[in-house]
């Protein structure tokens, strides 16, 4: 929900137990380098992902095959494809072609037979092979290299799939402004972005965020720790709304859910300058870092959309154990 989308792209962009472990009992990193900074995202799909169909001579082909939106096209007649490329390649001249498919955890076969327009040979199909917004980079462990960002998976913004990765990049963006979030309407950083400066190869998109390896250089002292001792009250978050400048703003922790997968830290934007240019959280913060007590306890996630002062954030310990797993 809140992987911001850049404009004009097809893409996508969303109680009271406290509980705790010492980190000595952790299997990852008890201190990482704090994340914060506004970054462009790109991902690549493993296969084509169907996201519509349209009508050729009242019908389309897709359908008839008996695809449907959210389907992940693997091969074209027994041929492994990794894009929109690949799969253009094999309707020249051809009246019917076989499908490979991935639906869910299945893998099916069918035969899409062609049908010609003004002698070219059409699908019926609309298809995405690649996703590009903005976020929020969360950590990096300088142990391995590994970063986090988001704090959720991404998805197909018109399927509402998950969009299943084979590779991808984060790069330099900078904010250029707010529109503020609204009661029943989510706020959004507007950004400008250089995809060819590389700040790390995305290779997971897990529900708790994206993660890969951070390959630009950085300051491996910048040390912040790890804590699992999340409590109620004031905290921070950490986030761009302007340029490339992070900034700290007050937020207080309203209650913890350790067991949630993802909704953890439910918390409400105390801060007046955030209140003022943002009307509390907007999209493109996801991954925003949560600090309380000077240590990382979480990441921004989601906000309540018929209340944007208030959002939700993920237990950084639930990042740092995906991001540590094969």
């Amino acid at each position: 929900m809140f992987f911001k989308n850049f404009k004009n792209k097809l893409c996508m962009v969303l109680l009271i137990t406290i509980l705790s472990m010492p980190i000595s009992a952790l299997a990852y990193s008890e201190s990482v380098v704090l994340g914060g900074e506004n970054v462009g995202i790109e991902v690549k799909s493993a296969g084509v992902l169907v996201v519509g169909f349209y009508n050729i001579n009242s019908s389309s082909p897709g359908q008839k095959a008996g695809l449907k939106i959210g389907d992940v096209i693997t091969k074209v007649d027994d041929t492994v494809i990794h894009g929109i490329t690949d799969l253009s390649k094999h309707f020249d001249d051809k009246e019917s072609i076989k499908i490979t498919y991935k639906r869910g955890n299945s893998t099916n076969t069918t035969i899409l037979n062609l049908q010609k327009d003004k002698d070219v040979y059409k699908t019926g199909i609309y298809v995405k092979d690649s996703i590009m917004g903005i976020g929020t980079l969360t950590f990096i462990d300088p142990t391995n290299n590994r970063f986090g960002a988001l704090g959720h998976e991404i998805l197909e913004q018109t399927t509402g799939v998950k969009f299943e990765v084979k590779n991808g990049k984060i790069f330099k963006s900078s904010v250029t402004s707010i529109e503020k979030a609204e009661r029943g309407s989510v706020g959004e950083k507007n950004a400008i972005y250089n995809a060819d400066e590389v700040y790390g190869t995305i290779d997971k998109n897990d529900l708790t965020g994206i993660y890969g390896t951070y390959t630009k250089n950085y300051n491996k002292n910048q040390l912040i720790d790890i804590s699992t001792n999340v409590k109620t009250g004031p905290a921070t978050i950490v986030t761009v709304l302007k340029n490339s400048d992070k900034e700290k703003f007050d937020i207080k922790i309203l209650s913890i859910d350790f067991d949630h997968k993802t909704k953890n830290i439910l918390f409400e934007v105390t801060d007046q300058t955030l209140l003022k240019k943002g009307n509390g959280i907007v999209q493109g913060m996801s991954g925003s870092p949560i600090i309380q007590n000077d240590k990382l306890v979480g990441a921004v996630t989601h906000v309540l959309v018929d209340d944007p002062h208030k959002g939700y954030g993920i237990l950084i310990t639930n990042m740092l154990k995906e991001s540590e797993e094969d």
